[in-house]
C-alpha cells in the first residue's frame, strides 16, 4: 500500500519565489480548439536552418513535411524574398537536398549523380526569381558518394568529404572487397580508439575525410586532395566533420578560396578519453595540414574566418577532457598568428559564430537564464551586447546568418511553437518572414510559460519553468521534468522530442528546473555537479517541486509523476531510491542504473571520467556513492522503462537491469525497447508509440480515482 506524502508546502516557505510574466500563445479562433495531440507534434511541419544569397536578399530553407496517415517524410524547398515577402517553391530535381546559396543567384546542392559517377553528387545552377532552376550542371563525378559539401565564397574551391579509407590518396578510391570466406566478425585492436560510437560500429581505416578541389568552368577540376595529408606515421587520422554530431560548422573557407579550415580529433587508443579537438589549416597546394591550436589539449572548434581574410574566430574550452566546459571566442590574427580569448570576462558558453559582412562584429548565440538570445562582440575590445531582437520573448534563435551590416536573418522557436524564420534590420526588433508551422499552431488549444527562481541548494538562485494549458480552471496533476545532459538545460525551446507543450495540452502541469549543473548561468553552476551527481540537483528538484506548488495553487501536488530521459533517467532511479515516497510514477528513459556496468560499457570515457574525477578504478568509492543500484531496497514507486537497442551511450542493459529490480520487488511497472532507436526516439511511427506509452502510463496513476 502506498504511503501518503508529506506535502512540501513547509520547504516552500523558506524559500524566496519570484515569476516572471506569463509567455501565452495566441488564442486561437476557436474557443474549443483542440489539444495538441503527440501526431500532432509527429507531423508539424520542420523548418529547415537558411541559407541567405551574397547580396542579402534572399533566403532559401527547407520545409519537412509528414504525411498523417503513412507517416512517410518528405522535404520540400522554398525562396523568401526578404524585402518584399515574396515566397516561391524551389523546383529541385528528383532527391535533391542540401541546397545552399554560394553569390546572389547561384546555388549548389547535392543529387544522385550521373554518367560516369555513383550516389550523391554535387550539382549547381542558377536560382530564378519564380523559383526555377536553370543552367544545371554537374559538378563533381566521382565514384563514391558524397556526404556533405563546402564551397567557397568565390565559387572557385570546393571542399567535399564522406568516408573514405585513410590509406586512400583519392575521395573515389575504389573499395576493397572482403575475401569470400570472411566471416561477419569485427576484429578491433588497441590502438583503434572508439569501438563504437552514439549508435554506430566504427571501421577500422575508415574515417569521415575531406578532399578539396578548385572549379573552373563549373566543375571541379582534377583527383583532389586529402586535406588531412598523406597517409604514414605522423599522419592526422580522424573524423571530418567530427562524429556523431559534427556537421559544417567543422568547415570554413578562407574568403580567398585559398585555404580550408577544419575540425578534427586525432584517432588513437586515446581517442575516448579525449576532448581535444584542433583547427587545422590547409592551404591549396599544400601537402599536409598546419594544426593552428595544438597548444591547447582542451576543445577547438567552429572556424570562422573573418570576411576580409584578416582574422580567424574560433571557440575553445580549457579545460581538456571536460564536454561542458565554457566555450570561449577566440580571435586570431592571420597575418602574425597572435591568439587572444575575446570573451574571456565574459560568463556564458557561446555555440554559434558569423561576421557581419564588413567584418566590423561577431555574431554569436548563447544560452543565458532559459533563453538563448544573440549577442554581438567588437572583435578589437572583445565588448559583449547582447541583441534583444524580441523584446522580452528571445526563446531560443539559432541559425544566425548577417544579410548586411546590422541586418540578421534567423530562426526563433520556443516551448509554445516550433522553430520559424526571422529579420532584423539595422539590429533593430525583428519580424517574422515565414509561415511553416504558425497558422497550423495557431488552431491548437494554447499553452503558457511561467518562469519562476528559487533559493536552491547552497541558497544559490535557482529557475524553472511551469507549462500549462491556458484558459483551465480545473486542478492539473504535476509532472517533474528532469532534463538530461547532465549539463543542459530544458530551455525556453521547441523539440520534437520530451516536448512540454504536447504534454501540458495532456492536463498535466510540466514543471521543469534547472538544478545544479544546467547551462546558461555561468560556469561554476554548470561545473557545481561535478562529483556531485545525487546531491545538490536533487536537492533543487526538491525545492524547485515546492517553488512551484507554492507558486501556482492549480496544480495538484498530491498527483505527481516525475521523469526523465539519460541523466534525467538517472535522476529517476536515484529518486526511486533516495525520494521514494514523493510520486505516483516515474518514466526513466535510458537511464544509468549501475555506475560501473555503464562506466565499463559507454564510449565516451571522458565524460564519467571528468564528472566522478577519474576511472572507476581510481574513484569507486565516489561511483558508488552515487550509484542508483545501491538503493534498490528502497524502490517503491511504479516506473516505466524505455531504452534503445542502439544506445551505445547508456547501454539499453542499463534499462533492462532496472526492470529486473523492479519486478524482483514487485512493483508495478513496464519495459518499452526500442531496436531500431539510439540514446533518442526519432523514427515517426516510433515517437508515436513512446507518447501513446507515457500518456497511458501517466494516465493509469495520476487519474482521480487511480490505484
Amino acid at each position: 500500500m502506498r504511503k501518503a506524502f508529506k506535502p512540501l508546502a513547509l520547504l516552500a516557505a523558506s524559500t524566496a519565489i519570484l515569476a516572471t510574466p506569463a509567455i501565452a500563445q495566441t488564442a486561437p479562433d476557436s474557443a474549443a480548439a483542440s489539444p495538441m495531440s503527440a501526431r500532432d507534434l509527429v507531423t508539424m511541419p520542420r523548418l529547415g536552418g537558411p541559407s541567405v544569397s551574397a547580396d542579402g536578399q534572399r533566403a532559401l530553407y527547407s520545409v519537412t513535411t509528414t504525411d498523417p496517415a503513412t507517416l512517410a517524410r518528405s522535404t520540400a524547398y522554398r525562396v523568401k524574398t526578404i524585402a518584399t515577402g515574396e515566397e516561391v517553391a524551389v523546383a529541385m530535381p528528383e532527391d535533391a537536398g542540401s541546397p545552399v546559396f554560394v553569390g546572389d543567384d547561384r546555388i549548389y546542392f547535392l543529387a544522385p549523380g550521373g554518367r560516369n559517377s555513383d550516389g550523391m553528387q554535387v550539382f549547381s545552377g542558377v536560382l530564378l526569381a519564380d523559383g526555377r532552376l536553370v543552367q544545371t550542371q554537374q559538378v563533381t563525378r566521382l565514384g563514391r558518394s558524397i556526404a556533405g559539401f563546402e564551397v567557397s565564397s568565390d565559387g572557385e574551391s570546393l571542399a567535399i568529404f564522406g568516408d573514405v579509407p585513410r590509406d586512400c590518396a583519392e575521395f573515389d578510391c575504389p573499395d576493397e572487397k572482403p575475401a569470400p570466406d570472411r566471416g561477419t566478425g569485427m576484429l578491433f585492436k588497441g590502438e583503434d580508439g572508439f569501438i563504437r560510437h552514439w549508435d554506430t560500429y566504427e571501421t577500422p581505416g575508415i574515417f569521415s575525410r575531406v578532399f578539396v578541389y578548385p572549379i573552373a568552368n563549373g566543375v571541379a577540376q582534377g583527383p583532389g586532395t586529402a586535406a588531412d595529408g598523406p597517409d604514414g606515421e605522423d599522419a592526422l587520422v580522424g573524423h571530418t566533420p567530427l562524429r556523431p554530431f559534427g556537421g559544417l560548422e567543422d568547415l570554413a573557407w578562407s574568403p580567398d578560396g585559398e585555404t580550408l579550415y577544419f575540425v578534427a580529433r586525432q584517432a588513437g587508443s586515446e581517442e575516448p578519453f579525449s576532448t581535444n579537438t584542433d583547427i587545422y589549416r590547409f592551404a591549396m597546394g599544400d601537402a599536409q595540414p598546419v594544426n593552428l591550436t595544438e597548444q591547447n589539449q582542451a576543445t577547438d572548434g567552429t572556424p570562422a574566418p573573418s570576411p576580409d581574410g584578416k582574422s580567424l574566430a574560433y571557440l575553445a574550452m580549457e579545460r581538456p577532457g571536460y564536454e561542458a566546459d565554457r566555450l570561449v571566442v577566440m580571435l586570431r590574427d592571420l597575418a602574425s598568428g597572435q591568439t587572444r580569448a575575446l570573451t574571456q570576462d565574459f560568463d556564458r558558453s557561446f555555440g554559434s559564430l558569423a561576421w557581419t559582412p564588413d567584418s566590423r562584429w561577431i555574431i554569436a548565440t548563447a544560452q543565458s537564464v532559459l533563453d538563448t538570445p544573440a549577442y554581438r562582440i567588437d572583435p578589437r575590445t572583445g565588448a559583449v551586447t547582447e541583441l534583444d531582437l524580441l523584446p522580452g520573448n528571445e526563446a531560443h534563435i539559432g541559425n544566425v546568418t548577417p544579410a548586411g551590416n546590422g541586418d540578421l536573418v534567423f530562426t526563433r522557436d520556443s516551448i509554445a511553437a516550433p522553430a520559424e524564420l526571422y529579420v532584423s534590420e539595422n539590429w533593430k526588433e525583428a519580424t517574422r518572414l515565414t509561415d511553416v508551422a504558425a497558422s497550423r499552431m495557431a488552431q491548437l488549444a494554447p499553452v503558457e510559460t511561467q518562469r519562476f527562481k528559487f533559493a536552491g541548494a547552497n541558497g544559490d538562485t535557482v529557475w524553472g519553468q511551469i507549462t500549462k494549458l491556458s484558459g483551465v480552471d480545473e486542478e492539473m496533476p504535476a509532472i517533474l521534468y528532469v532534463h538530461g545532459g547532465p549539463q543542459g538545460s530544458f530551455n525556453d525551446g521547441w523539440s520534437s522530442r520530451w516536448n512540454p507543450r504536447v504534454l501540458a495540452s495532456q492536463g498535466y502541469a510540466v514543471i521543469s528546473v534547472d538544478f545544479h549543473g544546467s547551462t546558461g548561468y555561468g560556469q561554476a553552476f554548470t561545473d557545481a555537479i561535478n562529483r556531485d551527481w545525487g546531491g545538490k540537483p536533487l536537492e533543487d528538484l526538491q525545492k524547485g517541486l515546492a517553488a512551484a506548488l507554492a507558486l501556482d495553487s492549480q496544480i495538484d501536488g498530491s498527483r505527481a509523476c516525475a521523469m526523465g530521459a539519460s541523466y534525467g533517467g538517472y535522476m529517476m532511479n536515484w529518486i526511486a531510491g533516495n525520494w521514494p515516497e514523493r510520486f505516483r510514477c516515474l518514466v526513466q528513459h535510458d537511464g544509468l542504473f549501475d555506475m560501473r556496468s555503464f562506466y565499463y560499457s559507454t564510449e565516451e570515457l571522458w565524460f564519467p571520467r571528468w564528472d566522478f574525477g577519474g576511472s572507476y578504478a581510481e574513484q569507486s568509492k565516489l561511483y558508488e556513492r552515487w550509484n542508483p543500484v545501491n538503493y534498490v531496497d528502497n524502490w517503491q514507486t511504479p516506473m516505466l522503462v524505455v531504452t534503445g537497442e542502439k544506445d551505445y551511450r547508456v547501454p539499453y542493459t542499463q534499462g533492462i537491469a532496472s526492470f529486473t529490480a523492479l519486478q524482483e520487488r514487485g512493483i508495478p511497472s513496464e519495459l518499452l525497447v526500442f531496436p531500431d532507436e539510439n540514446h533518442w526516439v526519432l523514427k515517426p511511427k516510433n515517437s508515436l508509440q513512446w507518447h501513446d506509452t507515457v500518456f497511458a502510463w501517466l494516465d493509469r496513476w495520476l487519474a482521480e480515482d487511480a490505484e
